[in-house]
């Protein structure tokens, strides 16, 4: 909070202490939309840049600051795949596939392992449209009004099979354990 402070306040030194204690991990939210480091890396310098200068609409009472930091953060990888960042192969198959792999990557650690093989069997659960859609939103940032196109369904539809879809993911992960 102190450093969010200062820098609302104009202070170099806070932002670069908060940039040093915070860019590892919008850089790795950043780097799960983009899929690739280099876009991440400008999503992050370009989400400091707004963090920087909007640091004073910063409302602790909303939200902490490293969930306020993690939403620009979001929203600026967002941006840059509008922008024509690389977009995924339509066959829904493959988007499953590529990420379960990313979920249950070998090189993690055993807890990691054991959560992403209960998302993994967690989305499976869903039909594949809905299934596709979550991944789509939450695994690559793509917009309601972009998974609408795709799937040929208004916007309010999209937005309620995400969040019964979300809820549905919750229940079964809370029944795994």
């Amino acid at each position: 909070m102190a450093l969010m402070a200062g820098v609302a306040a104009g202070d170099r030194g806070a932002f670069q202490q908060l940039y040093q204690r915070t860019a590892p991990k919008l850089l790795a939210a950043a780097r799960r939309i983009l899929g690739d480091t280099a876009a991440a890396e400008d999503a992050v310098q370009e989400a400091f840049v707004r963090i920087w200068s909007r640091a004073t609409d910063f409302d602790a009472t909303i939200a902490s600051p490293i969930a306020w930091m993690a939403t620009i953060a979001r929203h600026a990888a967002i941006d840059a795949v509008r922008r024509g960042a690389s977009r995924i192969s339509a066959a829904s198959t493959s988007i499953d596939a590529e990420i379960v792999e990313r979920l249950a990557d070998p090189a993690t650690s055993g807890e990691r392992l054991m959560a992403g093989a209960e998302l993994a069997a967690c989305l499976k659960g869903l039909d594949g449209d809905r299934r596709s859609m979550v991944l789509l939103a939450y695994c690559h940032g793509w917009s309601r009004e972009e998974l609408a196109e795709r799937f040929v369904r208004p916007v309010a539809t999209i937005k309620t099979l995400l969040r019964r879809s979300l809820i549905s993911l919750k229940e079964c992960l809370g029944a795994a354990r």
